[in-house]
């Protein structure tokens, strides 16, 4: 049995409809935000990708892109680091759920920081753990801890904002998707 043309485009054209459908349901739909944090709109970062035209509004010029150094800054340039709610003390072991959270560690140009990033370099190589060096005047100090774990990515990061939000006050200690400890 043959299908007559007209039937089979009202066939697929109901099929089409059919499919749309959810879609259409979808759309009519309020938006619900789970979670509003504040911060600054990304919207000025769309409109300069000029993704779709605007109706009746005018066109804004397009944001101007930051020029890039001649002379690139280097980690010296971000010394000294200081910070200030965290000091060397001891830490209390305390657990946390961040799953994923690659281990790291905060750590400090100080004598317990240097004995505490020596004692524990291979179990920190072991775990991939990185860190971070919130109080550290010079690149030579950074030199000298980073020659403490060799193997240990360390950064100078100012550690202040991190400190409020996991509660901190002292340092050294390792931060894994687990835990907090010393």
């Amino acid at each position: 049995m043959k299908n007559s043309h007209p039937a089979n485009l009202t066939l697929r054209g109901l099929l089409m409809l059919l499919a749309a459908l959810p879609l259409v349901t979808n759309a009519a739909e309020p938006l619900i935000v789970v979670e509003d944090r504040g911060g600054t709109s990304a919207l000025p970062y769309y409109d300069a990708l000029n993704l779709q035209p605007r109706g009746n509004s005018a066109a804004r010029p397009p944001i101007p892109t930051p020029k890039i150094p001649a002379t690139p800054a280097d980690e010296a340039a971000m010394l000294p680091v200081r910070s200030a709610k965290l000091t060397p003390g001891t830490v209390s072991r305390r657990v946390i759920e961040a799953p994923g959270l690659r281990p790291f560690v905060v750590v400090g140009d100080d004598e317990v920081s240097q004995a505490w990033l020596h004692r524990h370099a291979a179990s920190l190589r072991g775990r991939g753990a990185v860190g971070l060096v919130v109080n550290v005047e010079t690149a030579q100090a950074l030199a000298r801890l980073r020659a403490l774990a060799p193997g240990v990515p360390l950064a100078p990061a100012t550690g202040d904002d991190l400190a409020e939000r996991l509660g901190l006050r002292h340092y050294p200690v390792l931060i894994t998707a687990t835990g907090i400890e010393q």
